[in-house]
């Protein structure tokens, strides 16, 4: 089987779509049921993955350049498809896989991955020209694509019920967390948290872009709720960029900062993370509509307890490991809060259960998932 896989999204610094395609491409290198794998970024081909990432293309300075005009930024939109189309046609033994939603034209044996149906079915939370523009190209990539895989069994049928697919044609590849999270020694960890002055053990985590899906303001009127002390001893700390519609969410974190009770780290390296997750006494995630779900899977990788709301695939990840909620309960969340932060029974059963569940989910799993989805080219 000769894979020519898409590496446009895998860039410094890994983060959301960038990591899965990059974690499954080192797995699908490994494989032998792959005689022959090529890596296609812009309109070049390499043989291995680090050559993607270090390399710089050609392309990719046309490409900045060219965001810099909105007239010319058009035709450059236009014309990429069709340049990686040329390249694909010299391959035409291969199976292409789109890891991000978009497939170029005209290539016969492809394959693409749809992480959420989010600009279909939450399109109000999305700014009005990303979803525009995302639904006139996955409505070309549902077209052209002969198999579709999706990180979860819930984008799966959501996938199917939405579009009417035959169910032979969308398979399943599980995500999972990168080797980086896992349970961690005080030592090992304390150099992180010094550096945002955060204390081992004595902070709840969220996780994500600060956007209107992420329903953190149901997690903040919530968290608000907690006791005045209770509050203060165990602050929220929140670490994610600044996203679309999120001014009034900004200044609610000042007002939180100034009453003591919350701590926004802005945009958190990658490499930072880690020991972030491991270092917090819970984290909590109340989305309102997740394709997967990847930092509830990191947390229950790290041994950290989960809350999270019953939205969408997240009971899919956690199974009976974390407490859960309807997403816009605010009693009901703090109170699971309150319960993640006191009660001491519960949380060693739920770091011992997360640990177990997190062991299931693995890259190695999700490469061999997708290998039999590809298998199902014709």
């Amino acid at each position: 089987m000769k894979v020519i896989f898409g590496t446009d999204s895998i860039k410094y610094p890994l983060t959301g779509i960038g990591r899965y395609a990059y974690e499954l491409a080192k797995c699908l290198s490994k494989s032998s049921e792959i005689s022959e794998l090529l890596f296609l970024k812009g309109r070049t081909l390499s043989q291995t993955l680090p050559d993607v990432i270090e390399h710089r293309y050609p392309t990719e300075g046309l490409k900045n350049h060219l965001r810099k005009s909105r007239f010319a930024g058009e035709v450059y939109r236009l014309t990429a498809p069709w340049l990686k189309t040329q390249v694909l046609r010299q391959h035409k033994d291969a199976i292409y896989h789109g890891p991000n939603f978009y497939l170029p034209p005209k290539v016969e044996r492809c394959v693409v991955t749809f992480h959420d149906l989010s600009v279909f079915t939450w399109p109000q939370c999305h700014p009005v020209e990303r979803v525009k523009f995302m639904q006139k190209e996955l409505m070309q990539t549902l077209k052209r694509a002969q198999i579709f895989i999706t990180d979860s069994e819930f984008t799966r049928r959501e996938l199917i019920k939405y579009f009417n697919l035959p169910e032979n044609k969308v398979y399943v590849a599980r995500l999972a967390s990168s080797g980086d999270f896992h349970p961690a020694l005080d030592s090992e960890i304390a150099p992180v948290l010094n550096k945002y002055q955060l204390n081992i053990n004595q902070y709840c985590l969220f996780t994500g872009s600060i956007e209107p899906r992420k329903n953190i303001t149901t997690l903040l009127e919530a968290y608000q709720l907690l006791p005045t002390k209770l509050r203060r001893h165990i602050p929220l700390v929140i670490s994610g960029f600044k996203g679309w519609c999120s001014d009034e969410l900004h200044h609610r974190f000042e007002r939180g900062e100034r009453e003591g009770w919350l701590r926004y780290l802005g945009y958190t390296p990658t490499s930072d993370l880690p020991s972030l997750f491991a270092g917090a006494r819970s984290f909590v995630f109340p989305s309102l509509y997740e394709g997967f779900g990847l930092p509830v899977l990191e947390a229950m990788a790290s041994g950290v307890p989960v809350v999270c709301s019953t939205s969408s695939s997240l009971p899919e990840v956690v199974g009976d490991c974390a407490l859960t909620c309807e997403a816009m309960d605010v009693d009901m969340l703090t109170g699971l809060i309150q319960r993640s932060i006191e009660d001491n029974i519960w949380r060693e059963q739920a770091s011992a259960k997360g640990l177990n569940r997190s062991s299931q989910f693995s890259w190695q799993r999700c490469a061999q998932e997708t290998i039999s989805a590809y298998m199902q080219v014709k």
